[in-house]
């Protein structure tokens, strides 16, 4: 795919921004084209360092604007679409399930649309959609997603992007466009919006704040570290089969309290502080409503068939972010603060 315009929608968000990266630096014959919305979790100071890269554009576009993603496709031609552009926290859906259905499930439709209608040769071409394991529901106390699992979601954000993950599905088998899907496990690492788990634990112990944790914490989940994550969007991109799902894990289950706790050791090491400060502001709040007990991936399909595992093990990676953290205290406080909203206007629009 030499010399290519690759869409990459979501690109100004925690995982979309690792990709753009990725593809930005290894593919330089390939256009990226950045599409986001610029909510409160997209933000170009996440690509600060290659927003002036020769193959590089930005669009600032909603998924929902159906016209307008018409005329981006028409003008532009894009011959490749990662989509991860998506309403993604679980308590937000639970506030505002409406909002999670438009942007999930029609907004891929739109996408879908746009693709098909400019697509009139498929060859060369190909639309991945990228989803999570919260589609498939809980496990028990043993077992592992694989890609046949049946979907089960939980919540009002699994059940809109089960819902745009059968629409893709569908596509591919009603008029054979040229789809891959992936299902990843929770992503942890740079650049994330501090209203998750991990970000949120490591701003609220910098600060002395309490940390909360939902129930009693024995929910576990399989982290995924971010830049893994990209490295295997980006081998399903250019060589997964098409009409086929891979599911992508870290092979790191950890239960959430148990996570905590692994954070605040390594927050005393790094902040200088007595063991057991940090453990100290470890608050539990009642549980989440519909909370899935327990998320585990097996991706046998994905390192059998293209050659990927994780890179690190969880407390390596775990450190590595905590640094990350520590290190770009600007970031963190303007993403909290809510002044990057500005930094749009003053890179693009007075361009």
């Amino acid at each position: 795919m030499s010399s290519k315009k690759i869409l990459i929608t979501g690109g100004a968000g925690f995982i979309g921004s690792h990709v753009v990266r990725l593809f930005v630096k290894k593919y330089p014959d390939y256009t990226i084209f950045n599409l986001d919305k610029l909510t409160y979790a997209g933000n170009l100071m996440n690509l600060r360092d290659i927003e002036n890269e020769s193959n590089y554009r930005f669009i600032k576009a909603d998924i929902c604007d159906e016209e307008h993603i018409r005329a981006l496709f028409q003008e532009h031609r894009f011959d490749g679409v990662v989509h991860l552009a998506a309403e993604s926290h679980v308590d937000r859906s639970i506030a505002d399930p409406s909002a999670f259905v438009r942007t999930n499930v029609m907004g891929t439709v739109n996408l879908l649309n746009a693709a098909r209608e400019i697509w009139t040769d498929f060859n060369d071409k190909r639309f991945y959609h990228i989803s999570t394991d919260e589609v498939y529901g809980s496990l028990g106390e043993t077992g592992f997603f694989v890609e046949e699992t049946p979907y089960d979601p939980r919540s009002p954000y699994s059940a809109s992007k089960a819902s745009s993950d059968h629409l893709v599905r569908a596509y591919f088998h009603t008029y054979k466009m040229p789809v891959v899907l992936s299902n990843c496990s929770n992503n942890y690492g740079s650049y994330q919006f501090p209203e998750k788990l991990i970000p949120l634990a490591i701003n609220n112990i910098k600060h002395l704040r309490p940390v909360p944790v939902y129930g009693k914490g024995e929910n576990i989940r399989d982290w995924l570290f971010v830049e893994d994550h990209a490295r295997a969007i980006d081998l399903i991109f250019h060589q997964g089969v098409l009409g086929e799902t891979y599911n992508i894990g870290g092979a790191n289950e950890w239960k959430n309290i148990d996570l905590i706790h692994a954070l605040c050791e390594i927050m005393d090491t790094q902040l200088n502080r007595a063991p057991g400060t940090s453990a100290g502001l470890i608050s539990f709040v009642k549980d989440r409503a519909g909370h899935d007990m327990r998320y585990a991936i097996d991706f046998t399909k994905l390192n059998t068939a293209l050659g990927w595992k994780p890179s690190l093990d969880f407390r390596e990676g775990l450190q590595k972010t905590v640094v990350w953290y520590l290190e770009n205290e600007n970031w963190l406080n303007q993403v909290t603060s809510g002044d990057y909203t500005h930094y749009y206007e003053q890179q693009y629009v007075k361009r």
